[in-house]
């Protein structure tokens, strides 16, 4: 049986499908630029998109379902074997699961030119192959413990079938779909950030001489976890409730609580740990947001704060190390980071000021410079073979 890395070597196709990070990441970068360059360029001169989703249900469910589901499948196609032990995924079944995104991409947009329920049925099918592929490599490695994760998966799948519903029948905007769609990512996050950035920032700080260290996880831990999975819950199903605002105010402080226990404030000097902080700063505060809100509007610290800078800071990083470069962040890259917390910040801010259209606008050129920026920075390291 070949090893990890002499199935790499005998592999001999294009190296952007030779790992799912590769072409995943790459497609995440040009779809997040290009799909808010559409966006803005509908809604500054009011063209209509010649698709079956209305202008609002399109741009959500680009950014949630489109773009947040091919970054999800380059981080766990490049994790899934490090926590199996199997052979990565690589070669045709990588260039196949990318081009059904694609035709996805392609066939909302266009959906009003196609029967109704082409698109729909060819969207839904990349997060039902994802899952498949997932399921297959967690059974087969007999890595139990993160069948959470296909579950997970499979729930996204599930809220984006609902939203494809709900957006037939009039409008999911502030449905059910785009609610568990958002709820569901943010969770991913809370449950992968909770391993990753205090282990990152662990070993960053262990290297740079005596002073405090991430808590190592536990009962606050597990404490947090289930206050954020209870106050997303009622947040989904009954958004006004006032146990749901109980709920979220509850879990922004115990999630604020759990971001200074992992010392992000010690990281300041290595951009490549501290975004990851200030991306999971934006999980409390999108709880705080929906606990003093009226509790219907979603949050955009989870749309643009959690979902922009927590997977513009994975994607960075994990592009590097498991492409053999050095973990450093260039110039570039720090710029690539603050333009996308100020669209976050500017989008946020935008909520507040509706009649500030300025503020949107800036924020979607920010959000476009910075995936812009990653794709012209890691085009190089993603096609070229590991250093």
């Amino acid at each position: 049986m070949q090893t990890t890395s002499e199935r790499r070597r005998a592999y001999l196709g294009p190296t952007l499908f030779s790992h799912g990070f590769r072409i995943f990441f790459l497609l995440a970068g040009i779809w997040a630029a290009l799909a808010m360059a559409l966006w803005v360029t509908f809604l500054a001169t009011g063209t209509q998109i010649p698709s079956r989703m209305t202008d609002v249900d399109w741009h959500m469910h680009e950014m949630v379902f489109g773009y947040s589901s091919v970054v999800i499948a380059g981080f766990l196609l490049t994790a899934v074997p490090n926590w199996t032990g199997r052979l990565p995924v690589l070669g045709w079944p990588v260039v196949g699961l990318s081009g059904v995104w694609v035709a996805g991409r392609a066939a909302i947009l266009v959906s009003q030119w196609l029967p109704i329920f082409a698109a729909p049925m060819i969207d839904f099918a990349f997060l039902v192959v994802l899952a498949a592929v997932l399921a297959r490599e967690i059974i087969a490695g007999k890595n139990w413990r993160n069948l959470k994760i296909l579950g997970v998966v499979t729930v996204l799948a599930i809220a984006n079938g609902i939203f494809h519903y709900e957006s037939l029948n009039g409008s999911a905007f502030n449905g059910y779909g785009i609610r568990l769609g958002i709820g569901t990512i943010v969770f991913l996050i809370i449950l992968i950030g909770g391993r990753v950035i205090p282990s990152f920032t662990r070993n960053w700080l262990v290297r740079q001489g005596p002073g405090r260290l991430p808590t190592p996880i536990n009962r606050f831990d597990i404490f947090a976890i289930s206050i954020a999975i209870a106050a997303l819950l009622t947040w989904m199903i009954a958004p006004e409730f006032v146990g749901a605002r109980i709920l979220n105010a509850l879990a922004a402080v115990t999630h604020a609580v759990r971001l200074a226990r992992w010392a992000g404030w010690r990281t300041m000097a290595e951009p490549l740990v501290v975004i990851l902080h200030i991306g999971y700063a934006f999980v409390p505060l999108g709880f705080l947001l929906s606990a003093i809100g009226d509790g219907i509007q979603i949050p955009h610290a989870w749309m643009v704060g959690v979902i922009g800078v927590v997977t513009s800071a994975m994607m960075t990083r994990v592009s590097l190390g498991h492409s053999g470069r050095p973990l450093a962040a260039s110039k570039a890259v720090i710029a690539v980071y603050v333009a996308v917390i100020l669209a976050a910040v500017l989008r946020i801010t935008a909520d507040y000021f509706p009649d500030q259209t300025h503020l949107l606008y800036a924020s979607a050129a920010l959000w476009i410079a910075s995936f812009t920026g990653f794709v012209i920075v890691y085009y190089p390291i993603l096609a070229k073979p590991r250093v």
